[in-house]
Order: structure tokens, then C-alpha cells, then sequence
């Protein structure tokens, strides 16, 4: 199910070691598309530019997530990462899949509240890496 779609887009990604699913919404909550693609970032850009300009991605702080919150921000997307505590409720529904999971992360960051994580801006990590050597 892939449609086009003018508006700003919300996109919820449900990360893995190897593979990940990303759900593509509109604004008001209607479900554009769901890929499921191998981790790198070319076929991260690539569903990323379905989601037109500076969409709002939010992807959950698990292990291995900075490269894909770097490569959202450098193609310009707003990047949210979802604290792990605040969507631990995930666990306890019925029905638990991938793209569940995306959906509902793409609506906390659209109708709030979202508990977020703190992302380093890349300037502050090398700050402390010369303070370190």
C-alpha cells in the first residue's frame, strides 16, 4: 500500500539488527505505507524521500540507533527518539507485530505525548572526545 501525499508526513520505523519497518502516516493518522527494508542507510533514504520534505521520523532508542537518527537527520527529516520506559505499554497489547509497533510510535509522535530520549548533537560528542584525549 504505497500513496502519494502533499502534506507533512509522520513516519514511525521499528528498528532491528538486520532489517527494520517503517510506517509512512499523514498528519490526521491515515496509514500512507509500510516498507520493510535490510539496514543501511541508502534503503533508509530512499523510503525517507517517499515521505516528501522534513518529515517527522521517530524511532525508538535501541541498541543501534544512531546510525539511522544520523542518516534521517542529514536527509532532513526531524528526528524524535522514543524513550524505551516511556513505551514500555507496547508489551502488554494482544496483538504485537512490526508494524503495530511503528504505527503506534508514529502516533505518540503525532498526538502526543511522546517520552523522549536525549539525541547528542554530533558537535557536543566531539567536544567531549577531545576533552577525553
Amino acid at each position: 500500500m504505497t500513496e502519494s501525499y502533499d502534506g507533512r508526513q509522520v513516519v514511525g520505523m521499528d528498528l532491528h539488527r538486520r532489517r527494520s519497518v517503517l510506517v509512512r502516516m499523514t498528519g490526521d493518522g491515515r496509514k500512507l505505507e509500510t516498507a520493510r527494508i535490510d539496514n543501511s542507510p541508502a534503503a533508509l533514504r530512499t523510503v525517507l524521500a517517499r515521505a516528501g520534505s522534513s518529515p517527522r521520523v521517530v524511532v525508538e532508542a535501541t541498541y543501534g540507533w544512531y546510525w539511522a537518527a544520523d542518516t534521517l537527520a542529514a536527509a532532513g527529516a526531524e528526528v524524535h527518539l522514543a524513550h524505551p520506559l516511556g513505551v514500555k505499554a507496547f508489551a502488554y497489547r494482544r496483538v504485537k507485530n512490526d508494524g503495530r509497533d511503528c504505527a503506534d510510535l508514529a502516533d505518540l509522535l503525532r498526538l502526543g505525548p511522546l517520552a523522549e530520549a536525549w539525541i547528542a548533537r554530533s558537535g557536543v560528542v566531539s567536544c567531549w572526545r577531545s576533552r577525553l584525549s
